[in-house]
């Protein structure tokens, strides 16, 4: 696989990294082309062994023009990564964030709705056992339990509500 389609499926900082690898990859199997040069050129060796100064600026200009590509290629490639993550937190981070708001609503409204559905049967028994005796304090306890339903329904029905608003919410 090539670097540009590597990219394409990680992101830019991985292109960049993987553009910075190959290069590097090229640059330390490539022959020497400072030992090409002294080999066919005899009498530059000579010329060089008279004046070792020439030689040395050479080299050391060499050198230093190396390492600044070096660290432009280094700071590409951090710049590149703090990119690449900065946009796969703002790809990802908000729909999962989002997404994940609304299934803990549903989770919510589905245990509302356990419970609105166990008070609405408990009241549904007491109502059949009101019409047997007239006892006030079997009222009160279909009473509470028939409010227990109504609350825990209302409960349920409003986090349905706002998971769905929140998964449309963009």
């Amino acid at each position: 696989m090539d670097s540009v389609r590597f990219g394409r499926a990680l992101g830019i900082g991985a292109r960049v990294a993987a553009k910075t690898l190959a290069t590097a990859v090229d640059a330390a199997t490539s022959p020497n082309p400072s030992a090409a040069e002294k080999a066919k050129q005899g009498t530059e060796a000579a010329r060089a062994a008279a004046s070792p100064s020439a030689t040395d600026k050479a080299e050391s200009s060499r050198v230093r023009q190396q390492a600044a590509k070096t660290t432009a290629q280094v700071r590409q490639t951090s710049a590149g990564l703090k990119e690449g993550s900065k946009r796969f937190r703002e790809a990802v981070g908000g729909p999962l964030a989002r997404l994940s708001g609304a299934l803990w609503l549903e989770l919510t409204g589905v245990f509302f709705g356990v419970f609105a559905v166990f008070a609405a049967s408990g009241a549904w028994k007491m109502r059949a056992a009101l019409h047997e005796t007239a006892n006030h304090n079997g009222d009160m306890r279909f009473l509470i339990a028939a409010g227990m339903a109504a609350i825990f329904g209302y409960f349920s029905i409003s986090s349905f509500v706002k998971a769905n608003r929140r998964a449309k919410r963009r």
